[in-house]
């Protein structure tokens, strides 16, 4: 890859990654804009670990309790944090089953497609709107049950489908069960974690078995997504304690309209 597209990657990687419009969904339509080849998952999945470092610094307090609830899960204690890890733990399972279903069956590639991304664009972004504009806010992270926890991971799960959008279908999962929006960002972003770095290690040791290496400059896309998503997860925590998701919605809109007039002209 050039030093352009590699600079371009990381960018739109870094800023999409948690707004609410689909990381995935972006990446696949930077090769379809520019002429360049196609980055491939392998690039895909490490700029996600570059924002998956960005998740860990700015929400590191949290990511430290988390840690200490594993510790008291081992030890048989069954204190708020260890609930809290219990349940991001749990709610992790429906994606990797769906993962591993996609990909048992050969279709990660099948779905990277630009009318994929605009459907998804548009369908969940109108419920998104319904989310921000129907769901109370009257829970904090605190109140999460196992229950809430498992209909956000399923949620999760969906986001695999390009065009979706992992941070915007978890908040909008989190939003109709009545958390406020910066919790449900938060909560949104803690769930990331395992995710985003089960498919990293998932990605890296299935290329080590068929020795293959990362395509040139995938490490430094990852770096620099790095401090990209660092920046873009501030704005969006910010954002989110004043505004709704609205603004985020009429985006997926436009492009979504702008896609399907491309695919289908």
């Amino acid at each position: 890859m050039s030093l352009e597209q590699i600079i371009v990657l990381a960018v739109v990687q870094g800023i999409t990654e948690f707004l609410p419009i689909s990381s995935s969904g972006h990446l696949i339509l930077i090769p379809a804009f520019t002429g360049w080849k196609d980055q491939g998952i392998a690039t895909d999945v490490m700029v996600h670990v570059g924002s998956l470092f960005a998740i860990i610094v700015y929400f590191w307090r949290d990511v430290l309790s988390i840690l200490a609830g594993v510790g008291d899960l081992a030890r048989r204690k069954f204190t708020q944090r260890a609930r809290l890890a219990a349940f991001i733990a749990a709610a992790t399972v429906p994606a990797v089953v769906f993962g591993l279903i996609l990909k048992w069956f050969g279709l990660l590639d099948k779905i990277r497609g630009i009318e994929v991304v605009a459907w998804n664009a548009l369908i969940f972004g109108v419920l998104l709107y319904i989310a921000d504009e129907i769901g109370p806010r009257v829970k904090v992270m605190e109140n999460i049950t196992f229950k809430s926890a498992m209909i956000i991971g399923l949620a999760q799960a969906i986001a695999l489908i390009p065009g979706t959008s992992r941070s915007g279908i978890t908040m909008t999962a989190a939003r109709f069960l009545g958390f406020e929006r910066p919790e449900a960002a938060r909560f949104s972003f803690l769930l990331g974690i395992p995710a985003i770095a089960g498919a990293g290690i998932l990605t890296l040791v299935e290329m080590n078995t068929q020795g293959h290496s990362l395509p040139p400059g995938a490490f430094t896309a990852a770096i620099l997504t790095f401090f990209s998503a660092l920046a873009a997860i501030a704005f969006l925590m910010a954002l989110v304690k004043r505004l709704s998701f609205t603004p985020f919605v009429l985006y997926r809109m436009l492009l979504a309209g702008f896609l399907l007039v491309l695919a289908y002209s």
